[in-house]
């Protein structure tokens, strides 16, 4: 349009060159009019602005993403209810804690475990699950607020939208997963005596979707903050990021093993390496009827898989590093792969440590963020090695 009427007024002025002095003003005044339009036109462009992805907007979205990844805890079953907002306030009076602490005591883990616990202990195991549950509010909150606010921005792409939408969903039914695992604890069991606990099932469910929405949510962050490297797609390139992406998911198969391991005090029946009770397959790894049964409930096989899986990622984590030593890598390729190998050692290391000590409650603890930390190198090393987009 710009460039339309400035030929206009050009063409204008050479048809009526040779004219009267009349003429050649009102030539002027048209010019300066044209001028004019021109100069409103430019200032008020008919769409509004509107914030595009770029770079910026990608680095905002991905430190949101990596700060919003992780919220794995351990607590007990002392809340017995659960409601939205209305316990999102503690007992404040004494008479509440009794009414809070009366209704513990109709359920198993009072009668068996805590049958001599006073007031004082049930507060601060109370605390301990108000706490998690807050956080897990607080988690969902930092996963929808600015969601919402950087889609009215404009700072996703269509692509975008569909992970992020995908991602607020899965912190709604990470939520409604964890009160189901609960409520397998407080349930009564007439037929057994044991300890009572969560259902290894679903802890191990509710472990494992809490490690798919924090991979999901730092997989993404990395890939929007991180530019892809330009490497040529060599054979030896391809095989490695083949080996990654098996290394990964041997890494995820073995923290999700370890929620069956918790999930029945597995690590309290052999508490010897490498050996399991001066054998190397103990006598009880197949105790139970049908065979497919002990994987999931017999805490000798249990345990026994655990190990099986760890040696393994360990074996497959040493094999990947060799091997990305013998290739032209970029730099920061080769510190992740560096820091994976360095930290299988590490949590291979806590893991023995905490089967010989006979599980104490802090190295446990450090051996569970362990498993998290090697998953964010693994995840780490994969947005490194990931292709260019086309």
């Amino acid at each position: 349009m710009l460039l339309s009427k400035l030929r206009t007024a050009i063409f204008c002025g050479c048809r009526y060159a040779g004219k009267g002095f009349q003429q050649n003003s009102r030539r002027q005044w048209l010019v300066r009019r044209n001028q004019s339009s021109i100069t409103v036109e430019a200032r008020t462009p008919s769409t509004p602005a509107v914030a595009v992805p770029n770079a910026t907007t990608n680095r905002i979205v991905g430190r949101w993403l990596l700060g919003c990844s992780g919220n794995l805890t351990i607590s007990g079953l002392s809340m017995v209810d659960w409601h939205l907002v209305r316990e999102m306030k503690p007992p404040q009076s004494e008479a509440e804690w009794e009414a809070e602490f009366s209704k513990y005591k109709q359920f198993p883990e009072f009668k068996i475990l805590n049958h001599e616990m006073t007031l004082p202990e049930f507060k601060f195991i109370f605390y301990m699950e108000w706490g998690h549950r807050m956080w897990g509010r607080l988690v969902g909150l930092a996963y929808i607020l600015p969601a919402a606010y950087f889609w009215k921005k404009g700072y996703f792409t269509r692509s975008m939208k569909g992970k992020v939408l995908g991602l607020c969903g899965f912190v709604f039914f990470q939520g409604l997963l964890g009160w189901y695992m609960v409520k397998s604890g407080l349930e009564e069991n007439p037929e057994s005596h044991d300890v009572p606990r969560v259902s290894q099932y679903r802890l191990c469910a509710h472990l494992g979707s809490a490690l798919v929405l924090y991979c999901a949510s730092l997989w993404t962050g990395l890939t929007l903050m991180l530019p892809a490297h330009k490497m040529a797609d060599s054979k030896r390139l391809m095989q490695l990021r083949k080996f990654a992406k098996g290394t990964g998911g041997l890494i995820f198969l073995t923290a999700l093993s370890g929620a069956f391991v918790a999930g029945l005090d597995a690590g309290l029946v052999y508490n010897s390496f490498p050996k399991m009770a001066d054998k190397w397959i103990p006598d009880d790894i197949l105790a139970f009827s049908p065979a497919l049964k002990n994987i999931f409930e017999n805490p000798t096989t249990v345990q026994f898989d655990h190990r099986i899986l760890g040696i393994g990622s360990l074996t497959a984590i040493t094999g990947l590093y060799l091997f990305s030593r013998r290739m032209m890598l970029p730099r920061r390729a080769k510190i992740a792969i560096g820091l994976l190998a360095a930290m299988a050692y590490t949590q291979v290391a806590l893991g023995i440590s905490t089967l010989l000590l006979y599980v104490p409650t802090p190295l446990a603890a450090t051996h569970q963020s362990g498993s998290v930390a090697l998953l964010t190198f693994a995840i780490w090393v994969l947005a490194e090695l990931r292709k260019m987009p086309k």
